[in-house]
């Protein structure tokens, strides 16, 4: 695993964060060999931000001719800054990241642009209007948390799009559930579980 340290906004905002991740993944395609990595099988995947990113860094390589990427692995990701959906209501009170920190992230990123209809696809994934030819994705989520609805929405587009989609709603869960109680019994099955869909995706490695 290669870890994409990028630079965080608000003092580096759009497209700076994704731009690092973009190159970052470049430089594990081009250190294949030395790293002992199979270049046919490369994925991206985070949490929260990182999970956004990563599924912004996805099309970009699309769009950009490489690299190919075998899967995304989208944890809780952040996805929309456009804050319309019931849960991004929903949630004013949350155990982590309620709608006004969600507000905040997405002002921190995109200045004055958040939530209105200048933002580009490549700094917020479920404004893409195409997600075809994308890499096979698993998308994790929370019931109780702002991005439920937002992440639900853009497993079924990829779905929709032909790219093969699975989509993880964990019950009763609220943002960032499994890192913050990583030893209750949910939070153990889905960690097997995403363990299980890189599996799947990577050929049993």
């Amino acid at each position: 695993m290669v870890s994409a340290e990028y630079r965080p906004a608000p003092e580096h905002p759009h497209p700076v964060p994704v731009e690092d991740c973009y190159r970052a993944l470049g430089w594990t395609a081009g250190q294949a060999k030395a790293l002992g990595v199979d270049p046919h099988r490369l994925a991206v995947g985070g949490i929260s931000a990182g999970g956004g990113l990563a599924a912004v860094t996805a099309p970009l390589a699309r769009n950009r001719g490489g690299p190919a990427l075998a899967f995304q692995l989208l944890l809780c990701p952040m996805l929309d800054d456009r804050n319309t959906t019931p849960s991004s209501r929903e949630f004013s009170r949350a155990v982590a990241w309620p709608r006004a920190d969600n507000l905040f992230g997405w002002s921190a990123l995109l200045g004055p642009l958040a939530g209105t209809g200048r933002v580009p696809p490549h700094a917020a994934p479920a404004r893409a209007a195409d997600l075809s030819g994308l890499p096979a994705a698993s998308v994790d989520v929370g019931e109780l948390e702002v991005f439920r609805d937002e992440c639900a929405r853009y497993a079924l587009r990829l779905a929709e799009a032909g790219v093969p989609a699975e989509l993880r709603l964990s019950p009763g869960a609220f943002h960032g559930f499994d890192g913050i109680l990583p030893q209750v019994t949910l939070s153990r099955r889905a960690a097997a579980e995403q363990v299980a869909a890189l599996r799947r995706a990577l050929g049993g490695c």
